[in-house]
């Protein structure tokens, strides 16, 4: 199996090997549940720790886990600042998947379920763990987000800017949101034959560059599900010969006339896999790109830096903050252009963070050494 952070844990009692790409914490004690459990006895169970293993109805544990998540749910508090709320809801996030990761599912050898009305799953997992020949543990919430990430990749998400389908892999933000990707595609682009995209993802951005006439766009990444997502992509769409995927920690050798980066956007800690596309501790790769920018241009290069202002509406950064990180790295913004964010959660009135997603702006800053 692809190996994951805790996947060498054995489960006290039943002996079973503990897997999750997502890093959960394996329980310290698991009991047997079945469809005679009810919702209540399962939430304090997984309230306290323990898991439970399920050996009913493969719909019938959804619908635990929908009851289970029912439960959780604690009324928003109130707060004075934008920023409290936010750190609320991430500490509401982080209690509700701890507790949900308690409701697991045997996995026998080749990936089979073995449970009442259980789909096939041994394509979706296979994709994400590797070849299985011993039986292991999930948690049920991971094993869906696995069989939903599948059918992602299976039909791919459309990209307007590129007249195409991007096929997202497990752990590899999808685009669906367009902002970005249109400041990309419409920013004056003058003719160059190589560029490189940094924290390259699905490769998106790279395959704009690669359609809009750059002949050489290396797309970077430290994940190894990324660069095999953006190699699937390259192929694909026809670009194989222009995309050039490398597994690396920022930035790749040598030098381009344009750098791109689309960082995650809020200072804030990782809480599972998918959450390295959003949340960036200390703004590391935001100043990683910006303080190794310059080294990595060819005179006369830029810099296309793609970012959200939502942090600075939760109070996470300032607008001055950013301008003083450009200033350290010694670079200038040669211009900025903005537009406003279109994505579900700006107009979900519900949403705890509502009034700060609906004022967001995504921005391309063109920098350029100061020099």
């Amino acid at each position: 199996m692809h190996p994951s952070e805790n996947d060498a844990a054995i489960l006290p009692g039943i002996g079973l090997r503990w897997l999750s790409a997502n890093g959960a914490e394996p329980p310290v004690r698991v009991v047997d549940a079945d469809d005679r459990m009810s919702a209540n006895r399962a939430h304090r169970l997984a309230a306290k720790g323990t898991g439970l293993l399920w050996r009913g109805d493969f719909h019938q544990a959804r619908r635990l886990l929908n009851a289970l998540a029912r439960r959780l749910r604690r009324p928003p508090q109130r707060t004075s600042s934008m920023t409290e709320v936010f750190l609320h809801h991430r500490q509401e996030q982080a209690r509700k998947a701890r507790v949900l990761a308690h409701v697991l599912v045997r996995v026998e050898p080749g990936h089979v379920l073995a449970l009442r009305r259980a789909p096939d799953v041994s394509t979706a997992c296979r994709d994400v763990y590797g070849p299985a020949d011993a039986p292991y543990a999930v948690p049920l919430r991971e094993l869906l987000g696995v069989i939903g990430a599948q059918e992602w990749r299976g039909k791919g998400v459309p990209v307007p800017a590129l007249g195409a389908r991007i096929h997202p892999h497990y752990g590899v933000f999808a685009p669906t949101r367009s902002e970005y990707v249109d400041l990309v595609a419409s920013a004056p682009l003058p003719p160059i034959r190589a560029a490189f995209d940094i924290g390259t993802g699905t490769g998106v951005l790279a395959a704009v560059l690669a359609r809009r006439g750059v002949a050489s766009v290396v797309a970077a990444d430290n994940s190894p599900r990324a660069i095999r997502c953006v190699a699937d992509n390259a192929r694909r769409l026809g670009l194989a010969e222009r995309i050039h995927p490398l597994q690396t920690d920022l930035f790749p050798p040598g030098r381009a006339q344009l750098v791109v980066c689309n960082p995650p956007w809020i200072p804030a800690r990782p809480q599972s896999l998918l959450d390295h596309a959003v949340y960036d501790p200390e703004n590391r790769m935001l100043r990683g790109f910006l303080d190794g920018l310059a080294a990595h241009l060819n005179p006369g290069g830029e810099g296309w830096l793609i970012l959200s202002d939502l942090a600075e509406r939760l109070g996470l950064r300032t607008r001055a903050d950013l301008l003083n990180a450009v200033d350290r790295a010694g670079l200038r913004v040669v211009s900025r252009t903005s537009t406003g964010a279109r994505h579900p959660k700006a107009s979900a009135s519900r949403d705890p963070l509502h009034a700060a997603r609906a004022a967001e702006i995504v921005s391309l800053w063109r920098l350029a050494p100061s020099g």
